[in-house]
């Protein structure tokens, strides 16, 4: 199956550091220096429509904006991209979750996906009036995607759980297409949930053996269900390796010890056992150096350092972060949802960079980029 890739809203700011408020507090570490505006926003979404990135996620939680605001309000700034609008089951009611989707859908001619997070952090959880513990807000996130899925069948749907109940629950109109659920989860409470109801499984940017084992598991449970697979990563691109590690290094040497030691304190009282793995992946050391942290060829585990979530990075020359990703494709992997800092111009060096060469390698999707740039800092300047 063809790689399909992804790029990122940084609707929490962005700028030429590692840009972690809304993922920790935000005094964690400098403010940033682009604003989440929506003539910025517009830019990253025009720039990753022009590369030929399929669909930008735009994340949930307190320090970004609203995503559903966001992606309604850039619907006209753009004419193929896709949304995948992230939100917490939570803190919505299903029956108007799958009334906005199908609205979504509609305004934007087919181009809404729905990342489902289910959300780790019970802090911040309960700062929405969420006072589930970590197994119950998963039992509940499989309820309410029993419920959206009924309201999308067309017919008055009633459903009786545990956590939530509605009765003759419909909308306007079926979605068309129905928009597609990503969902993440690594926890024993999760995974059923994923295998029962996501059409892509998400996980973080763990090393490619860690992956193949939490899709074997998701299969296992999946049965003859069909389920694609993704994962999240950054992306420091160039045309050489060193130049790329140089990079790297730029963010490496911004974070101060007294930034990485307060978000790890922050990021190790997470219930989530992805973000557990996340931060096991480093475990906040910074003495090796830049490449002390590469866990993996050409991946690169500093940005966890500072920020939740997502927390590697594919780091090389173009032909070696193809490399990663063709690794990543051999054992399930077929949607890539990536970023970078900052958002504008990584979503170039990647286009230009990686794109054409996964594309000689005959692994992408058919998403044509509207024009092929010729180089990424002119083509920047002229937006």
């Amino acid at each position: 199956m063809s790689i399909r890739l992804h790029w990122f809203l940084p609707t929490s700011g962005d700028g030429r550091t590692i840009v972690e408020r809304f993922h920790a507090n935000r005094s964690a570490g400098p403010a940033a220096q682009r604003d989440p505006d929506l003539d910025y926003l517009a830019q990253v979404a025009r720039a990753a429509e022009r590369q030929g990135f399929e669909g930008v996620l735009t994340p949930t939680g307190t320090w970004c904006e609203d995503a559903w605001l966001t992606t309604a309000a850039l619907i006209r700034e753009t004419t193929r991209l896709k949304f995948l609008v992230a939100f917490r089951p939570g803190v919505i009611s299903p029956t108007l979750a799958a009334q906005m989707a199908g609205t979504f859908q509609r305004l934007s001619n087919g181009r809404v996906l729905l990342n489902i997070v289910t959300g780790g952090d019970a802090v911040e959880q309960r700062r929405f009036g969420d006072w589930h513990d970590h197994d119950a807000r998963y039992a509940r996130t499989g309820e309410f995607l029993t419920i959206v899925r009924g309201v999308w069948s067309g017919e008055p749907f009633t459903f009786a759980g545990e956590h939530l109940s509605v009765e003759g629950a419909t909308t306007l109109a079926v979605p068309d297409p129905v928009p597609p659920i990503y969902f993440g989860g690594s926890s024993p409470a999760a995974l059923p949930v994923a295998a029962r109801h996501a059409d892509v499984y998400l996980t973080w940017g763990e090393p490619p053996a860690q992956v193949a084992e939490k899709i074997g598991k998701v299969r296992e449970l999946a049965g003859d269900r069909p389920i694609r697979f993704g994962v999240r990563l950054h992306t420091i691109s160039r045309d050489t390796s060193a130049e790329a590690w140089a990079e790297a290094q730029k963010l490496f040497d911004a974070l101060s010890p007294e930034q990485v030691a307060k978000a790890q304190a922050q990021l190790a009282a997470s219930e989530s056992v992805g973000q557990q793995r996340m931060v096991a992946l480093h475990g906040g050391r910074t003495g090796g150096g830049v490449r002390g942290l590469e866990i993996h060829p050409n991946l690169w585990a500093g940005v966890g350092l500072v920020r939740g979530g997502a927390g590697t990075a594919l780091v090389g020359s173009h032909e070696e972060v193809a490399d990663l990703i063709e690794e990543y494709h051999s054992i399930g992997v077929t949607e890539f949802v990536l970023s970078g800092y900052p958002h504008l111009e990584e979503a170039y060096w990647f286009g230009d960079g990686v794109r054409p060469e996964l594309a000689r390698r005959g692994l992408l999707a058919d998403v044509p980029a509207l024009r092929r740039p010729s180089h990424p800092e002119r083509n920047i300047a002229a937006l």
